[in-house]
């Protein structure tokens, strides 16, 4: 053939073919635009201030507490070194802030505190002994735990000889929770997706008529009758933690085992502080009934399971409707009727005016 050949691939005459330029231009933009999109959404959407919340990717303006939380002078959250206590506290994460022990400082008794991870989850044979090397000359040891560890830790304590780390405890809370309810902030530091994974979980959990499991790891669960006892705007649910159904009831047999801890360790008085799970005080009331029961005819602590279903429907908010914990509402509470069972084994103090 004579003549110049074209190839398909040659752009027509009068310069290059415009098309691909454009098409790169319009991903470029859809993309951009897509980008300020999802950065928009999350800057707009509230940082975490629950734990619940930020584990399960839900929105603090659904799940967020709304009733500014009650102030506790700084004098009555110090604690004191140990050998200046009247009371030791062995206890998880119910007790970090040092709310809930405020109450039996205000009283004029000496705290200290002490937990569960510093002792490696278990009080073992050589307990008394241990606590005298620490220089405790108190006559009250209070043991604080959530319902749901309840059973590993005693299990652990029946096979412990030898108690494996030093005494350590501070004289500050080991976290300061908020002290007013957060006001509106941008966040800039969540993820570039972040607020439409929030937007996403909060909308289904709002939309379901049974449980919604979030993230993966939070369940959002109705509460009957929950706007009379959250002050959250999604009320009438909450995020609740999947392991307070999967780790079982406490039951009579956990008595018993807290009742020959007490035999074992004669020297000072144990009270025992179970906190119930936030999944039985508001959604299985019935939950480890049995263990109630036993517990309430031991004379070991006090009930904090019916006491919790009397206090969430005077105090809102008794716990925090984004976390699994009391709140400060509830701590305060709690701290009143633990004040209650230690009076039993440690009198009150002197009156100065005596």
């Amino acid at each position: 053939m004579s003549g110049t050949t074209v190839s398909w691939f040659t752009a027509p005459r009068g310069g290059t073919d415009p098309r691909p330029a454009r098409l790169w231009l319009k991903i470029f933009a859809a993309g951009f635009v897509l980008i300020v999109g999802l950065l928009i959404v999350t800057l707009r959407t509230p940082p975490f201030f629950g734990d619940m919340t930020r584990i399960g990717l839900l929105s603090e303006n659904a799940f967020g507490w709304t009733i500014e939380p009650p102030q506790v002078p700084d004098q009555y959250l110090a604690a004191v070194p140990v050998s200046e206590a009247d009371v030791l506290v062995i206890g998880d994460s119910f007790s970090m802030s040092n709310r809930w022990q405020s109450e039996l400082v205000r009283s004029g008794l000496r705290v200290t505190t002490i937990f569960w991870g510093q002792i490696a989850e278990a009080l073992c044979g050589d307990f008394d002994a241990w606590l005298d090397k620490a220089g405790f000359k108190g006559k009250t040891v209070v043991i604080e735990s959530v319902e749901r560890l309840l059973a590993e830790r005693l299990a652990n304590s029946q096979n412990c000889k030898k108690m494996q780390k030093p005494f350590t405890a501070g004289t500050k809370p080991f976290f300061a929770p908020l002290d007013h309810v957060p006001p509106p902030a941008v966040n800039w530091d969540g993820k570039l997706t972040s607020g439409l994974n929030i937007y996403r979980n909060t909308e289904r959990a709002r939309k379901a008529t049974g449980d919604f499991l979030s993230n993966k790891r939070i369940l959002v669960r109705p509460v009957a009758d929950g706007c009379s006892m959250f002050s959250s705007r999604l009320c009438d649910r909450a995020p609740f933690w999947p392991a307070d159904d999967e780790n079982g009831e406490l039951t009579p047999q956990h008595v018993a085992q807290m009742r020959a801890i007490g035999e074992a360790h004669p020297k000072r008085s144990l009270v025992w502080m179970v906190i119930p799970n936030k999944t039985t005080v508001y959604v299985k009331p019935e939950h480890s009934k049995d263990f109630v029961t036993a517990l309430g005819a031991s004379g070991l602590g006090p009930d904090l399971f019916g006491f919790s279903q009397e206090q969430k429907k005077q105090v809102r908010d008794y716990y925090f409707p984004n976390d699994t914990h009391l709140s400060m509402h509830g701590q305060l509470a709690v701290g009143k009727r633990m004040l209650e069972a230690v009076r039993k084994t440690q009198p009150a103090p002197p009156s100065k005016d005596s």
